[in-house]
């Protein structure tokens, strides 16, 4: 089973963790051991560890989670009842691939289970491993990705430089979207700018998120896969000074971010990369977990699991009908992407598209919402 290739948690640890309070979290997460593997059954939350850095042309020699660990098992949670599982650690194999299969087969089952695993450490071309997992699932998916730059294939470029190429290129495309929060200018080139145009993805530049978070909430809301790389956050929250990143997100909007992604009742996986195995860092990826199991417990069980019956239809007549929906129990709004019978599409039926009440104003004022017009053409490709 893919499960034997992981480490237990190590004993050191262990025993630090039985002196915390009987409150935290540590007391109530079940680890992978030496003497026993946690069940799978009744868990909801899966933390994963993968010590695999070759990806960033790093060496694997000095991982360690340790810190991160105890960090977040110090923490105290809230009104949570959701079983909490810590699986351990993928060591890194013999080569890269390896370490992809392993964490791909290990999320995949996760997934079937109705598990979600949250996966820590390691570079971002992890990230190709976790959305791989999707494969056996047979669903078209929806990336997210909080990152500085795009991670196309560069000329003397690293794997976790250039993942998304990979993700795009390589068959099966199971691809529906890819949406970058936080991408800043002067790391991109213009080519890979007008790429992300060119392919419908949805991309927002840091100033245009952090001047107002909100835009980012529906663009979680639709996601499965969510990345985050902790280089898109500022040297003076994330304590990184060895990987010296001037300006990004701030400790409080990264974990805003992650508890977006755990409200989303459709997020099946999460991931949190390029640590620099700082004690500082470790502090903040701590919080940003806690955060993102803080929005899994508030989640609302809506679309895709709801119905329409639950929701308020409003229709507007532009030069195509955009129907929204509005739920009476959150408020939150979506938009319907349509089926054509007379086209190709990617999607099978029709589906809702997650968007906010400013998106129902413009299109009510005659302008058609970007992302649903985006959308659209994706889904014909």
């Amino acid at each position: 089973m893919v499960f034997d290739f992981f480490r237990p948690i190590d004993t050191d640890l262990l025993i630090d963790i039985q002196s915390f309070s009987a409150q935290t979290l540590g007391k109530r997460t079940v680890f992978n051991t030496e003497h026993e593997f946690p069940k799978l059954e009744g868990a909801k939350i899966a933390v994963i560890g993968v010590l695999e850095n070759r990806g960033a042309g790093k060496s694997n020699d000095s991982n360690d989670l340790t810190s991160v660990r105890k960090e977040f098992y110090s923490l105290f949670p809230g009104n949570w009842n959701a079983q909490i599982i810590d699986l351990g650690d993928i060591v890194a194999g013999e080569n890269i691939e390896d370490t992809y299969y392993v964490l791909k087969n290990a999320v995949a089952h996760l997934i079937k289970n109705n598990i979600i695993p949250i996966v820590i450490g390691g570079s971002q071309d992890l990230t190709y491993a976790m959305y791989r997992a999707y494969d056996q699932l047979e669903q078209m998916v929806n990336l997210v990705s909080v990152d500085s730059r795009f991670d196309f294939a560069r000329e003397n470029g690293t794997l976790a430089e250039s993942y998304l190429t990979k993700i795009i290129v390589d068959e099966p495309n199971n691809l529906f979207n890819f949406s970058n929060i936080g991408y800043q200018t002067y790391y991109n080139p213009q080519e890979e700018i007008d790429l992300i145009e060119k392919l419908y993805f949805d991309a927002y530049r840091l100033g245009e998120v952090t001047s107002n978070q909100t835009v980012s909430e529906p663009v979680f809301r639709d996601a499965d896969l969510v990345s985050i790389d902790m280089l898109s956050v500022c040297a003076s929250s994330s304590g990184n000074f060895s990987d010296f990143v001037p300006n990004g997100f701030s400790g409080k909007e990264i974990c805003s971010f992650a508890r977006y992604a755990g409200i989303s009742d459709k997020v099946t996986s999460f991931g949190i990369f390029n640590h620099n195995y700082s004690d500082a860092e470790a502090s903040l990826i701590a919080q940003v977990m806690w955060y993102f199991i803080e929005g899994f417990h508030y989640r609302s069980n809506e679309y895709p699991f709801g119905t329409k019956e639950n929701y308020i239809k409003y229709i507007v007549t532009l030069e195509d009908e955009l129907i929204f929906y509005k739920s009476d129990k959150t408020e939150r709004w979506w938009i319907e992407i349509p089926f054509l019978s007379n086209s190709h599409n990617k999607l099978k039926k029709a589906a809702l598209l997650p968007c906010t009440n400013q998106d129902y104003l413009e299109a009510c004022a005659g302008s058609v919402p970007e992302r649903w017009w985006k959308a659209q053409r994706r889904n014909l490709l």
